[in-house]
């Protein structure tokens, strides 16, 4: 007989690892092309500076502000009606939170999103307006992942990881699908990383479309989890230092991001400025989630 700890998440299997395909970016495209922000990608005050053109793919122009929603909506529109009648359950510091509450109530799915009492109390809030039962509890995104996973089991209740479930990186990878139709002379993508999922849905679109086109991914040297899974051939727990750039603070890559990442990414440079740059952009309209492509 074997066991499962109540933090197993049968989507996200260490020992299975699930690489999405250029299909599932494809149809996750066609899925939720009727409530998702096609965003512009914007050439940028930079380009002049660095002798290149350089373009900002503005996903910030989502309803709830960033590029979560399209994976969190391509996750919910693939659930079982029997599962959509349950409902959904899912821990986020914010963007995931407020992407997947947000969706849901547009799909009438029941959602709960649990949310450490360090998340910023305006996407608490947020989340709330959007119908969703919030629940602060933890300290931190360890503490409340494994309050949810412990609901989920309880409650009979889909778990939704926010980065590392398939159908995520599949929504997300929708992203590079645009990057290229807007972008079709493209040279180079740069791609933030946290969880490496937005990573893993983008490098697998663009490298199935133009696989001369280099895919970099970009973290904080204060968080240089992907960096380190690389290093190691697998994904392993880093010490996270503080950083404003909160949302790329992800101590474990996710698994199927690794597998899908590992061979289609052509470097991961660890950015020291990655914190200063954000804090002399705080006024343009971007945010380190913004895939930049050249």
């Amino acid at each position: 007989m074997v066991f499962q700890t109540v933090e197993y998440d049968p989507m996200c299997d260490k020992e299975k690892p699930q690489k999405i395909s250029f299909e599932d970016v494809s149809a996750a495209a066609y899925r939720i092309q009727s409530q998702i922000v096609k965003t512009p990608c914007v050439k940028s005050h930079m380009s002049n500076a660095f002798g290149m053109d350089i373009y900002l793919k503005n996903d910030f122009l989502q309803h709830t502000g960033s590029f979560k929603e399209r994976g969190a909506r391509n996750a919910l529109l693939l659930l079982s009606k029997e599962n959509k009648t349950r409902g959904v359950i899912s821990a986020s510091l914010g963007n995931h939170s407020q992407a997947l509450s947000y969706h849901a109530n547009n799909l009438n799915i029941p959602a709960t999103v649990v949310m450490p009492n360090v998340a910023p109390i305006m996407k608490i809030e947020k989340c709330r307006s959007y119908g969703a039962n919030v629940i602060i509890h933890g300290h931190d995104m360890k503490e409340a992942k494994y309050h949810a996973m412990t609901l989920a089991k309880e409650k009979s209740l889909i778990y939704i990881n926010g980065y590392d479930h398939p159908h995520i990186m599949a929504g997300q990878g929708t992203v590079g699908l645009e990057i290229i139709e807007q972008v079709p002379d493209v040279d180079a993508v740069i791609v933030p990383v946290g969880g490496g999922g937005l990573l893993a849905g983008v490098a697998t679109a663009i490298k199935h479309l133009k696989p001369h086109v280099l895919i970099y991914g970009a973290e904080t040297e204060k968080c240089p989890s992907m960096e380190n899974a690389i290093k190691h051939d697998e994904p392993v727990s880093v010490e996270i230092r503080s950083t404003l750039a909160d949302g790329l603070a992800v101590p474990t890559v996710g698994y199927n991001a690794f597998a899908t990442v590992k061979d289609c990414v052509d470097r991961m440079p660890v950015n020291e400025q990655t914190d200063h740059l954000m804090v002399s952009n705080r006024h343009r309209p971007w945010t380190l989630e913004t895939p930049v492509a050249f």
